[in-house]
């Protein structure tokens, strides 16, 4: 499976990634092997989670996600 997550950073930021496991990848944040962004700004909470079929699918979806303004990315972790 293939994964789409939302993680709310120490500073309240909001960071999207692709993956297939999710509980590793949060770990990898958490322990500063994560993206560049989410170094400085650990430790990281996930807070919304989408799966998917295909690496395309969430590819495309984490490009949609990557768009939204931060108040619909927030409306988007609390549906």
């Amino acid at each position: 499976m293939h994964f789409v997550y939302v993680l709310q950073c120490n500073d309240e930021s909001l960071y999207t990634g692709y993956t297939t496991d999710v509980e590793r990848r949060v770990a990898e944040h958490n322990a500063g092997d994560g993206a560049k962004y989410t170094r400085g700004r650990t430790p990281v909470e996930l807070v919304h989670v989408e799966e998917f079929d295909s690496k395309s699918a969430a590819m495309s979806r984490e490009y949609e996600i990557k768009q939204l303004r931060r108040q619909q990315k927030l409306s988007l972790v609390e549906s």
